[in-house]
């Protein structure tokens, strides 16, 4: 784990790339003006610099719990983007399916209907679907 907090940052930034492109990365924080540039440091450095780059979990297991919960929030412009971090972390179409019916038993049948629509908007613009 990184000792302090320039390092966690770096280490958040590194993996919010991998995850979803340098472009989208930067994109996120050099968008960020003056009221929310914060909250993106934040995100950063305790999101993904903390959680995200524990070891006991991997970025594979953490996307699909990840889509779970977000999915359950209602969050579609959140859901999309990690479903692409969840394809570049690993997982197929077919186990966001799985994790999708699952979370439909236990967050509801209109979260799930939702988020089985923003799933494969965003799997047909990577073409797997």
């Amino acid at each position: 784990m990184p000792e302090n907090i320039d390092e966690t940052y770096a280490q958040g930034m590194e993996i919010r790339r991998k995850m979803f492109g340098s472009a989208g990365a930067e994109e996120a924080v050099a968008a960020a003006g003056d009221f929310t540039q914060k909250m993106q440091e934040l995100v950063t450095r305790y999101c993904f610099g903390e959680i995200w780059a524990r070891p006991l979990l991997d970025h594979k297991t953490r996307s699909l719990l990840t889509l779970a919960i977000v999915a359950t929030l209602s969050r579609p412009n959140q859901f999309k983007g990690h479903v692409k971090g969840a394809i570049v972390n690993g997982a197929t179409p077919e186990e966001i399916r799985e994790v999708l019916l699952h979370t439909m038993i236990y967050a509801g049948v209109p979260v799930a209907v939702d988020s089985f629509g923003a799933a494969e908007e965003v799997l047909k613009e990577l073409n797997l679907k």
